[in-house]
């Protein structure tokens, strides 16, 4: 009704067709600004992570969509003014598709990135690798929606495909180290035998705090406050202990020896007492360890047993012994217990030449 009446008019055909096209994208805006904020609205009132990542993906996408109706509608507008052709029929639809999957593209790619920083985020072994998550996400999402776009344009991807192969091939093997560190520091990220903030100790001797895992190398800050940075590739082949795993409690050994006079279960029972108090009173003991003596070795000049203390974390296992130590030697002197000086004795006569 309203293009018959515009008919009427003298106005120029195209001239219609530009405005009505025109007033049809602003109208359009303005109806996707609307639901895009009453989409926000609702969604502040959830939760969850999903519908806020959909949100965020999609302002891009709805106006490529715009685009996409508006370019429909301009040809079908054209159409019935009858001033098209075919030509610009197959343009029209050309185009079209390329802004389908241009939009399908930069959705995917949006929430995919921002998944990945979400999740990463709440994942503390992760949290430093998220560039290469997303690094390989983007890669993979681009390089589909290439493929698909040139598929689109009619343009065979099977010899470019061929080609990508052999390209790869001799990357490969030109960055043949390059590469290696890279998987294996995904290999890490997976697996996960180490995370950042763990304690460590590497094969070669080396400890420290995992502070982060990165494309090529994974960087672990020693007590000293100095940095080693192992490549991932060595990191992934060698033996390592982690003292955060599976619980950053651990057992501290003291080795302790009593003079051969000592009431053996006398020492026992005081070494057990200064043992709890220490544990109790100690900001990173652990109070409901149940500890214990273990005597092992008549040494040459003491009676020598293991006391098993608990500590927080492999680092502060030093200061629980260190306080244990000092405890247990003010009290071993209130109770008259020694511990004996080493003692080597010499059989003079033994030794003394035979006239």
């Amino acid at each position: 009704m309203l293009l018959e009446q515009l008919q009427t008019l003298q106005v120029p055909p195209l001239v219609v067709v530009v405005c009505l096209v025109l007033l049809s994208t602003g109208v359009m805006y303005l109806v996707k600004g609307f639901l895009l904020k009453r989409l926000q609205k609702l969604i502040a009132r959830t939760n969850l992570d999903i519908d806020t990542l959909l949100l965020n993906a999609l302002p891009v996408p709805l106006t490529i969509l715009i685009v996409l109706l508006n370019l429909l509608l301009f040809e079908r507008l054209l159409d019935f003014y009858r001033i098209t052709n075919a030509d610009l029929s197959r343009y029209t639809s050309l185009a079209a598709q390329i802004l389908i999957v241009l939009a399908l593209v930069i959705f995917s790619d949006r929430f995919s990135e921002g998944a990945l920083s979400v999740y990463t985020h709440k994942s503390e072994s992760l949290r430093n690798s998220s560039s290469i998550l997303k690094g390989i996400a983007k890669g993979l999402v681009i390089g589909i929606g290439a493929l698909v776009l040139l598929g689109t344009l009619g343009i065979s991807i099977t010899p470019i495909i061929a080609s990508l192969g052999i390209t790869s091939l001799a990357v490969a093997l030109a960055l043949q180290p390059t590469l290696e560190n890279f998987f294996s520091g995904v290999q890490l990220v997976i697996d996960k035998p180490i995370r950042v903030g763990d304690f460590i100790e590497l094969e070669s001797g080396e400890q420290g705090f995992v502070q982060k895992i990165g494309w090529r190398s994974t960087w672990i800050k020693m007590l000293p406050n100095n940095v080693v940075i192992m490549p991932n590739s060595v990191l992934s082949q060698s033996k390592i202990i982690n003292y955060y795993y599976p619980q950053k409690e651990l057992s501290v050994p003291v080795e302790v020896g009593v003079h051969y006079n000592s009431d053996l279960e006398h020492v026992e029972r005081v070494t057990l007492e200064v043992a709890r108090e220490v544990l109790k009173t100690h900001k990173w003991g652990v109070p409901e360890y149940d500890t214990f003596v273990v005597y092992h070795t008549f040494d040459s000049s003491s009676i020598n047993f293991t006391v098993m203390l608990r500590a927080h974390e492999y680092f502060t296992r030093f200061f629980i012994k260190s306080e244990f130590i000092k405890a247990l030697h003010k009290r071993y002197a209130q109770e008259g217990i020694v511990i004996p000086y080493p003692i080597r004795a010499i059989n003079t006569d033994q030794e003394a030449s035979k006239m």
